[in-house]
């Protein structure tokens, strides 16, 4: 078993001390086989100081060592480190000649062979620390160093990588020498790529994908493009620095672990955003918000970049904000917020609830090392720090935050910077302060909570609006009053909309406001806070009957964000929430509040917080709410409604129906029966047992793409059957040659409600199979198993009392453990709220 030392941050400051690095020279040869590749790689650096210190490589073969032009013996390897002692102070030279393993886990240099024409495809990952998977390095971001990379390739490849990319020879590849960089963004992806490419601004821009997708990324290389252009001619109007690099590629790579990676000048994404299939308008918006989001990260996180891990929400705070906010000014996607309100923010809100919570920016102490620290990319780095960013602009202005972004940016263009320097630059553009704002919001964790209430005013016929504050954070919100219209009951008018301030700490605020009392108040009008909102008891009794009488979009989603709040609080029983959203969501208009909605109430209303007597009834109210949503004809929500309808089945006859569409290919006034939809409705078949192998095999058959592969993969191991279910444990527990997507599908098919019984035994095994999984297998396939192979519908307190005895035992990884935490804690939610 592989034991690799992770890099402490009391080491990284150390040799940050010690060394400058100048150049990596890295020439990496893609031509041996399957397995293994070889890597070159020559540093050129300083020592500051007579030291000793170490470089890390995590070789399958150490072939040569040679240090300032002599050889050290390759036996000196200790784990993943290489150490270099006896440094005299001056220039050195480390030349570093191995073989690598390639990657089944999408970490290091992932290795796709394509099911449906055998062609093989090969990209880097190399965040946090997985330069060491590729070569030789100093891995922590704050040795940036120019890097000239050569590739040698099959000569029918394509290379890509941070720069152009000039063919020297059949087979061998030239990359621009690069501006410096941290190790964490070297990339390079290499495969018989289909492309588009063009030009703009002066610069080459490039699409590519898998050849067995080019159809697909044909038809949506305008759009894609599109939104490629508009983000980045509207960064350059918000930035003084212009983009960094040489070009501008974007490849949709297989098996890609996260949403995308912001490589300096070759973006990867999962190739997922490649649609094969017809898509939601929140999924074709969502595209375009991660295109922004990393485009983003050009200035934030690879122009100027975090000093240590501690300031991750130095980058994804800042992209996730960004994202969302230049799509919505440069593009025709307008409901940006919306969705950011009513589906991200929930992400934040959930994290920031649970024992695993943690400042958006913690303090070093928190984030001691590299393991420690990729426990914070999550819900609070991402959707509360990008909500913190959203109430900063509010409160300093959308001028002085931009001047002093561009601050920042003159002051530390390609090199490394902290929270305090970044405040210091958002200083110099206004008299208030930023750093007391920043202690208040950044350095403090758990969300604050924001209730009205309504008292008889001093002036005669008005009233007091008081608004109760639990936190320790100030809040800048508006407050929406609304009345219900005379002529139309169900529709709900403005009144007016107050913009407060709410001082930090625990008070009431109180407002003197003329006039009767309105028939809604609504807190945090506009979603320009990251805060949980109450109603008081009138305001909620009206939203019960009128709640898509809102006229705004974003007010509702703020409703039903705090409706959902309510439901996992215990404010209100998961049957009230039923209620609201089979009143509403038949006439809502913004296709991802329906989203969200159907969401929330498939994937844990009826799952999780109901008793299992209720489930029927909750699973058919949602078929009837999905009819009446498309009998409502909108072609917005067509396709959310289709899929709802399909995982609502449940009784004989919804099967016998499902059955039936399935065999004809439409479903009567849903949206056509495409790829995606026949596996999904080919899943649940499998899961009520209106399927069988044979259906499965023939649908592959049909569908032999990656994605045909794992939906068949997901669909067995739905079967209810005991064989079925034995043989996806063992694919996911003791075959190591499944590839992280391949795990992945295994897992989300193993566990259904429908299947306890069957289950059951399998409760006991996963809490002692999954320890012995991540400590071989790796972060990568931890996480996945700590979370999606988890067996959340096995609502039990014993499930709670093995979990438990599990997290606490000595052998956990942190990616594992951080993953059982959040389960345990929604699982002991979802029983709380059952018993009450």
């Amino acid at each position: 078993m592989w034991r690799m030392a992770v890099l402490t941050h009391a080491e990284a400051e150390t040799r940050a001390r010690d060394l400058t690095v100048h150049h990596y020279a890295l020439d990496l040869d893609l031509t041996g086989g399957d397995e293994e590749f070889g890597s070159t790689t020559v540093i050129r650096f300083r020592a500051l100081r007579d030291c000793d210190t170490f470089a890390e490589i995590r070789p399958a073969t150490l072939r040569r060592v040679v240090l300032d032009g002599r050889d050290l013996d390759p036996g000196l390897l200790a784990g993943n480190r290489l150490p270099l002692a006896g440094l005299a102070a001056g220039d050195h030279e480390l030349r570093v000649e191995a073989d690598m393993a390639y990657s089944r886990t999408g970490e290091g240099m992932h290795r796709f062979t394509d099911p449906e024409d055998g062609e093989a495809y090969v990209y880097s990952q190399l965040f946090m620390n997985d330069m060491q998977r590729v070569a030789a390095s100093f891995d922590q971001p704050d040795l940036k160093a120019v890097f000239d990379v050569t590739v040698s390739a099959p000569p029918r490849w394509t290379v890509l990588g941070n720069g152009i990319a000039t063919r020297t020879a059949p087979g061998r590849w030239q990359l621009s020498t690069t501006p410096p960089l941290a190790t964490y963004f070297v990339a390079v992806a290499a495969g018989p790529w289909h492309s588009v490419r063009t030009e703009h601004a002066g610069l080459p821009f490039g699409l590519h994908c898998r050849r067995s997708l080019a159809e697909h990324l044909d038809r949506d290389a305008g759009a894609i493009l599109d939104i490629t252009r508009r983000c980045f001619d509207r960064y350059h109007e918000l930035f003084a620095e212009p983009y960094p690099y040489d070009s501008y590629d974007q490849a949709f790579v297989p098996e890609f672990n996260a949403g995308a990676m912001e490589n300096p000048g070759l973006v990867t994404f999962r190739e997922e955003f490649v649609h094969r299939s017809a898509v939601t308008p929140g999924e074709a918006q969502f595209r375009g918000v991660v295109i922004a989001h990393e485009m983003a990260h050009m200035w934030f996180g690879n122009l100027v970049t975090l000093r240590w891990w501690d300031d991750i929400w130095l980058n994804e705070s800042f992209a996730e904000y960004m994202g969302f906010q230049v799509l919505s000014e440069a593009t025709g996607f307008t409901g940006t917020w919306t969705d950011f309100a009513v589906a991200r923010k929930a992400w934040g809100y959930d994290a920031d609830q649970r024992p695993s919570t943690h400042p958006v920016a913690p303090d070093q102490a928190a984030v001691p090392d590299t393991a420690s620290a990729m426990n914070n990319f999550d819900g609070i780095s991402y959707a509360k720090g990008a909500s913190a960013l959203r109430q900063l602009v509010a409160w300093l202005g959308p001028k002085a935050f931009t001047a002093g972004l561009n601050t920042h940016f003159a002051r530390h263009r390609f090199g490394n910077a902290a929270l305090a320097d970044f405040l210091d630059s958002l200083g110099t553009a206004t008299d208030r302060d930023v750093h007391a704002w920043a202690a208040a919001w950044l350095r403090t964790s758990g969300p604050d909570t924001l209730t009205p209430a309504v008292a008889p005013g001093g002036a005669e016929g008005g009233w007091r609006l008081e608004i109760g504050h639990r936190g320790n954070r100030p809040h800048r919100i508006e407050v929406g009053l609304y009345d219900r219209a005379v002529a139309a009951p169900g529709a709900l008018v403005p009144r007016d909309r107050l913009t407060v301030d709410i001082a930090a700490g625990s008070v009431t605020e109180q407002y003197e406001l003329g006039g009767p009392r309105p028939d809604v108040i609504l807190l945090n009008d506009g979603d320009l806070t990251f805060a949980k909102v109450h109603f008081d008891p009138q305001s909620w009794a009206t939203l019960r009957e009128a709640l898509g009488g809102l006229p705004d979009p974003l007010g509702r989603a703020v409703v039903w964000n705090a409706a959902r709040d309510l439901v996992r609080d215990g404010g209100i029983a998961p049957a009230e929430y039923l209620e609201l959203a089979a009143a509403h969501l038949p006439g809502e208009t913004e296709p991802g509040i329906v989203d969200a909605v159907l969401t929330f109430w498939r994937g844990q209303l009826a799952d999780h917080f109901l008793a299992p007597a209720l489930r029927p009834g909750a699973l058919g109210t949602l078929a009837d709410t999905a009819r009446a949503l498309l009998a409502a004809g909108l072609d917005s929500t067509r396709l959310s409604a289709t899929r709802a309808l399909v995982e609502a089945a449940l009784s004989a006859s919804d099967t016998a129906a499902l059955r039936g569409w399935y065999d004809r290919g439409e479903i009567p006034g849903g949206a056509p029966l495409d790829a995606d939809l026949r596996w999904r409705t080919l899943l649940r078949l499998a899961v009520l047992g209106a399927a069988t192998a044979a259906d499965i095999d023939a649908e592959l058959e049909r569908d032999p793409s990656a994605v045909g592969r794992e939906g068949a993969a997901r669909c067995r191991a739905s079967l209810p059957d005991a064989a079925a279910k034995a043989a996806a444990w063992e694919a996911m527990f003791h075959d190591d040659s499944q590839s992280n997507y391949l795990f992945t599908a295994n897992a989300q098919g193993f566990w259904h409600p429908e299947h306890a019984a069957l289950t059951a035994p399998y409760v006991p095994r996963y809490f002692s199979d999954v320890v012995q999984l991540a400590a071989r297998r790796g972060t990568a396939i931890a996480e996945v198993a700590g979370r999606t192979a988890f067996p959340s519908t096995a609502v039990a307190p014993e499930t709670l009392h093995l979990g438990r005895e599990c997290l606490a035992g000595p052998t956990v990884t942190p990616a594992l453990g951080r993953g059982l935490a959040d389960r345990l804690d929604d699982l002991s939610r979802h029983l709380r709220i059952r018993s009450a």
